[in-house]
C-alpha cells in the first residue's frame, strides 16, 4: 500500500497528507496543517501504564492528571491486557501501595466510587474498568479516553513491544522466528483484526532502543507498520543511542531512506509518547513520568476514528515541549512555523536524503553476533541536514532530488522533566515526500 498524492477535504479547509508523492511527474499539490474553525490540534499520549499492569497509579487518577494538564486524549496501553474484566488488588501490596490509594481517596471522585472488600484480613480495592472511567471523566469533544494495549512480545531475550490504539479485543503476542518476524506477525494479526471488525486500530512499534532490541534494518522491512516511537519518555529506552548504537532519530532517516528509495514501502511516521509508569514522585530522571512526549493531531472532531484517520494521513507532529502553529507545503517549499514563547530561541533543521546517495554501510561491531543486533553505520548522505534556520519560522525549498525531507525544531529551553540529561524541548515534523 504505497501512498500517492492525496488531499483530504474538510469544510472550508484543505488539509494535508504529509507523505506526498507527485503523480505522473506533476508537482505535489499545496497543502497546509493549521487550526481553523472545527479543525483543531488535539494533544494526546498514546503509551500509558496503570495498576492494571506495571504502572503505579489507578487509571482514573492518571486520566484526570492528563485531562487537567491540557491533553485532549489519552490511550491506556497496559501490557497484554485490557481494562475490561473484574479485578481486585491488595491496597498495600501493589506498585503504588498506600500512597496511591490515599491519593485516590483524596481525589474527590463520587462518594461511592471506590469499591473495597476484606479478604483474609487484607483490604482489597477493585480496579475500575475502562467503560467506568470513560463515563466518569470523558468530556465530549474536549477530553477522550481510548482503550488500547501494549502487545508485549519478545524474540529470545529481546523485548518487542507494540502499542495498539483503539481496540476492544485483546491482541495476544504471537512470537516469531526473528525480530522482524515477531513484529510482522503481530502487525498482520492487527490488520486482520481491523479488517474483521471494522475497528480503526492503529499499531505502532515502541522504543526500538529498549535493550537495543530492534535495528533500523529489522524495522524497515516490516510491511503494514508505518509508525514507531522516535521519542519515548522512559529513561531506559536510549532515544539518543550511544557510541555503538544509532539514535532513534538516526534510525528514522535510515528506515525512510531505504523504504522509499529501495523497498517501495510507505513512509515511516515518528511518534512521541510518555510510556508513563510513575505518577507519585517528584520530578526524577530515573522514573518514567507523564508529560514528557506527546503527539499533536489535527482533526475536526475528537473521536478514536478521527484521530486514527488523521494519524494515518500524517496530519500530526510529535513534541516534547515545542508547539507549532502550522506546517505548510506549497510551491516546492516546506514551511514550519513555531508558536514561539518569549525569551526562547528556536533552531529548525531540515533533514533528508537525496537521490544518488551513497548507500554503502559498515557493521557497527567487529563481532558478527553483536553486529547483527546493531544498526549499521551509514554514510553522511543518509539523513543529512539540508538546511538549518534560527528563528520561529523556517523554510526549505526543494531542489528536485530529495527522497524526503523532515524537520526537527529544537528550543533553547531544557526539558523540565527529561528522559535523558541535557535534553532540550523539541518538535518532530513528519517526512514530506515530494
Amino acid at each position: 500500500m504505497h501512498k500517492k498524492s492525496v488531499t483530504v477535504g474538510l469544510p472550508g479547509v484543505v488539509c494535508l497528507i504529509v507523505c506526498l508523492t507527485a503523480v505522473s511527474g506533476q508537482a505535489a499539490p499545496p497543502v497546509e496543517l493549521r487550526a481553523d474553525g472545527d479543525l483543531q490540534w488535539r494533544r494526546g499520549n498514546m503509551h500509558t501504564h496503570s495498576l492494571w499492569s506495571d504502572g503505579d497509579d489507578y487509571p482514573e487518577t492518571i486520566a484526570r492528571w492528563y485531562r487537567d494538564h491540557g491533553y485532549q486524549f489519552l490511550v491506556f496501553t497496559d501490557h497484554n491486557t485490557l481494562l475490561s474484566q473484574e479485578r481486585w488488588i491488595d491496597v498495600e501490596n501493589n506498585k503504588g501501595g498506600l500512597p496511591a490509594f490515599e491519593k485516590l481517596k483524596a481525589a474527590g471522585f463520587p462518594p461511592d466510587w471506590i469499591d473495597t472488600r476484606e479478604r483474609e484480613g487484607r483490604t482489597q480495592v477493585r480496579l475500575k474498568t475502562f467503560d467506568e472511567i470513560f463515563d466518569l471523566l470523558a468530556v465530549p469533544q474536549r477530553f477522550l479516553l481510548i482503550q488500547g494495549e501494549e502487545i508485549s512480545d519478545r524474540f529470545g531475550r529481546l523485548p518487542i513491544h507494540l502499542c495498539a490504539t483503539n481496540t476492544s479485543e485483546l491482541l495476544p503476542p504471537l512470537g516469531g522466528e526473528s525480530v522482524t518476524d515477531v513484529i510482522q506477525r503481530n502487525i498482520q494479526a492487527a490488520i486482520a483484526y481491523r479488517e474483521r471488525t471494522g475497528e480503526k486500530t492503529l499499531v505502532h512499534l515502541n522504543h526500538p532502543n529498549f535493550f537495543y532490541a530492534v535495528t533500523a534494518e529489522q524495522l524497515m522491512h516490516v510491511v503494514g507498520e508505518n509508525f514507531f516511537e522516535v521519542y519515548n519518555g522512559h529513561p531506559a529506552v536510549h532515544n539518543r543511542g550511544d557510541d555503538q548504537h544509532a539514535s532513534t532519530d538516526r534510525m528514522w532517516d535510515i528506515i525512510n531512506t531505504w523504504r522509499l528509495a529501495r523497498l517501495d514501502l510507505p513512509v515511516m511516521y515518528g511518534l512521541a509518547t510518555d510510556d508513563s509508569h510513575s505518577y507519585h514522585k517528584d520530578v526524577s530522571i530515573r522514573d518514567s513520568q507523564p508529560g514528557r512526549g506527546w503527539v499533536m493531531v489535527l482533526t475536526d472532531e475528537l473521536t478514536p476514528d478521527a484521530l486514527v484517520t488523521a494519524l494515518e494521513a500524517g496530519r500530526f507532529y510529535a513534541s516534547s515541549g515545542v508547539t507549532l502553529t502550522s506546517v505548510q507545503f506549497a510551491d516546492r517549499t516546506l514551511t514550519v512555523s513555531v508558536d514561539a514563547e518569549p525569551g526562547l530561541t528556536y533552531t529548525i533543521d531540515f533533514i533528508g536524503t537525496r537521490h544518488g546517495f551513497d548507500d554503502t554501510s559498515q557493521p557497527a561491531s567487529d563481532d558478527p553476533q553483536e553486529a547483527a543486533q546493531r544498526t549499521r553505520v551509514y554514510s553522511s548522505d543518509v539523513g543529512q541536514v539540508l538546511k538549518s534556520v534560527t528563528g520561529p519560522v523556517g523554510r526549505y525549498v526543494f531542489q528536485g532530488d530529495e527522497i524526503y525531507v523532515r524537520a526537527v525544531v529544537t528550543s533553547s529551553r531544557l526539558h523540565p522533566n527529561p528522559a535523558e540529561k541535557g535534553e532540550f524541548e523539541r518538535a518532530w515534523v513528519q517526512p514530506v515526500v515530494p
